[in-house]
């Protein structure tokens, strides 16, 4: 049996982020959803990912900050950020 790749995909959106977990879970992967900041760095911890989702626009701790949080810890882990907003100096950040 091959273990499934885990997949953290932190998005505050209830539809968008069932949307890409059903994808990524239908593919053959195990995808589990944070709906916060707090509960992403949680979800983290216990559950040891091999990439990560990341929405920038979170309740509370938001996307950026938890991205500088988990590279504290793990430099190594891949991290893929989403965002809906556009200033250019966002996308540099």
């Amino acid at each position: 049996m091959k273990i499934k790749d885990k997949i953290l995909i932190i998005e505050d959106e209830p539809n968008i982020g069932h949307f890409i977990s059903a994808t990524l879970n239908t593919s053959g992967y195990d995808a589990m959803i944070a709906h916060s900041g707090e509960e992403a760095l949680a979800l983290f911890d216990a559950a040891d990912p091999a990439i990560i989702l990341l929405d920038i626009m979170l309740p509370g701790i938001d996307g950026f900050e938890v991205c500088r949080r988990i590279r504290a810890v793990n430099t190594q882990i891949g991290i893929i950020m989403l965002s809906a907003r556009t200033q250019e100096m966002d996308k540099v950040t």
